[in-house]
């Protein structure tokens, strides 16, 4: 009896984990941002969520040329590709709260990065970029992509 108790009690235990890291990881995958311009592909780097630019509906800049981080504040930066450029960084999940917070996304066309949470809603993702509290900020509807 005492093997079928311990038994139970660690498959419990196994199943709770796999649940709760299966919350964790909803957020994975490729999502179109609010306007479809373009695709965000989300995933686990370390511990954490980070996501980059994978595909763009405007892929060209006026040049002909491929599209450029020309905003960036940072100079050297300036002419780094916007595919594979990682705008969201170092997203934790907060199961208690179901939201990945204490990450910071990047919005390329100001070139300023932003305190940011994120919020599964349904098949959506609610991207809140903000300064300072989320009160000021702004939130940004993302749609599963693939």
């Amino acid at each position: 009896m005492k093997k079928l108790k311990y038994f139970l009690l660690v498959s419990l235990f196994i199943s709770w984990f796999a649940y709760s890291q299966k919350n964790a990881d909803d957020i994975e995958g490729t999502w179109y941002n609010g306007e479809k311009s373009s695709k965000i592909k989300i995933e686990k780097c370390g511990n954490k969520y980070c996501g980059k630019i994978v595909w763009l509906k405007k892929d060209k800049e006026d040049d002909g040329g491929p599209r450029i981080d020309k905003n960036n504040p940072d100079t050297k930066k300036r002419k780094n590709l916007m595919i594979g450029l990682q705008i969201l960084n170092s997203f934790k999940y907060y199961k208690n709260d179901k939201v990945w917070d204490d990450g910071t996304i990047y919005d390329p066309k100001n070139g300023k990065t932003y305190s940011c949470t994120i919020k599964k809603v349904g098949k959506t993702l609610e991207v809140r970029g903000y300064v300072g509290i989320s009160m000021f900020g702004r939130t940004d509807v993302w749609t599963f992509a693939e």
